[in-house]
């Protein structure tokens, strides 16, 4: 084992490519290895490109607390750095009197999570704020926005570059050792197998985290990935400009719902679903086409069936099995387990894109406690 660095992460999804760039600033040498091609192939480049606000999540859980520090880094990154992105704002609906219970729980449950610039909606203020858009109260929420996913897993890509950090792409990590001083990572590329020795292992394979773990001698239920599909249909050009928000029903358990989401460009989408395969399949299935149309048509009266466009899919790393209720983010050191330099980071799925930075200095602090 020739290689020595100090860090080597696995997985060069955003949050990946966020700690490399927050570790590598701090002088220490970083190896990150990814199975594909290039960064960010998969949940990171497959999905809504929302900035949340922190609005949802139970009070003191990781999603919730790094979600709404991550709200403030992101934005502020990306004023700094030219990283293109709009602060649109979001509105939540309920559309039938039933619905306005739940909104008023969302607007308690922001305000114990620090989220303390929603504002309460009535049918007039709706209209007055959208007027194409259908509900009987709801909430505004002006933190919310859309960000150039890709723009910014390339700056993050650029600053580790330039702090020293190697990527090996076509690499897959197949074995993980632990040694007295650290571990040994062995790797396979098209050149077969190789191994190096770090002094931390930080696990940030995403849709794989479970089974990263597992090759460090993790056995544990509670980590088991359980992929959760969702898809996206884009709405006829037509429509372009017809809402300036974000459009939001209230929450389903196993996501947000189907919502209207903007792209940089103008251009609207509706997605995505939340439904749980077996496989990695990114096709969009056009049977979820009728589907689509009668939750969306709740929120937008004006659209037709025929406004709808399979667009793409991504495929979410959930913790929570179909059925159960909410599952944190997993951030973990696993020294308990005997497994000192090991942190895994397991079903990180939304808000992962917006907690990203703040994600990044959790980990990289961390990480340097374990160094030094």
């Amino acid at each position: 084992m020739a290689i020595e660095v100090d860090v080597v992460i696995i997985g060069a999804g955003v949050v990946g490519l966020a700690i490399a760039a927050e570790v590598a600033e701090q002088g220490r040498s970083v190896f990150v290895f990814e199975r594909n091609s290039t960064f960010g192939q998969e949940t990171s480049s497959r999905n809504s490109e929302v900035i949340h606000a922190g609005i949802y999540y139970p009070e003191d859980s990781l999603k919730s607390k790094l979600c709404v520090e991550g709200n403030r880094l992101l934005y502020e990154l990306c004023q700094k750095h030219d990283i293109p992105h709009k602060k649109l704002g979001k509105i939540i609906l309920a559309v039938s009197e039933e619905e306005i219970p739940w909104l008023e729980k969302i607007y308690e449950q922001a305000a114990k999570n620090g989220v303390n610039d929603l504002e309460l909606l009535s049918q007039a203020d709706i209209k007055r704020l959208e007027p194409n858009v259908e509900g009987r109260a709801g909430i505004l929420s002006p933190s919310t926005g859309i960000i150039d996913t890709h723009s910014l897993m390339q700056f993050f890509h650029k600053k580790s570059v330039e702090h020293g950090t190697e990527f090996l792409f076509e690499s897959e990590v197949v074995g993980l050792d632990k040694t007295s001083d650290g571990w040994k990572v062995s790797v396979r590329d098209w050149e077969g197998i190789s191994e190096l020795s770090a002094q931390v292992v930080i696990n940030c394979a995403g849709l794989n985290s479970d089974k990263i773990a597992r090759l460090a001698g993790i056995e544990n239920e509670e980590y088991r990935i359980h992929y959760c599909k969702g898809e996206y249909f884009s709405l006829s050009p037509r429509h372009r400009g017809s809402v300036n928000r974000l459009v939001y029903p209230t929450p389903e358990q196993a996501s947000l719902g189907v919502h209207v989401v903007l792209s940089l460009d103008g251009m609207m989408r509706l997605g995505p679903n939340a439904r749980y395969v077996d496989t990695i399949d990114y096709k969009v299935d056009n049977a979820q086409k009728e589907a689509f149309f009668e939750s969306a048509k709740r929120l937008l009266p004006f659209i037709d069936s025929n406004d709808l466009q399979p667009d793409f899919a991504g495929i979410r790393p959930k913790l929570q099995a179909p059925g159960e209720m909410f599952r944190d983010f997993v951030i973990e050191h696993e020294d308990q387990a005997g497994l000192y330099g090991l942190i895994n980071l397991v079903g990180i799925e939304s808000p992962g894109l917006t907690a990203s930075p703040a994600i990044a200095r959790l980990i990289s602090t961390m990480a340097l406690d374990i160094i030094n």
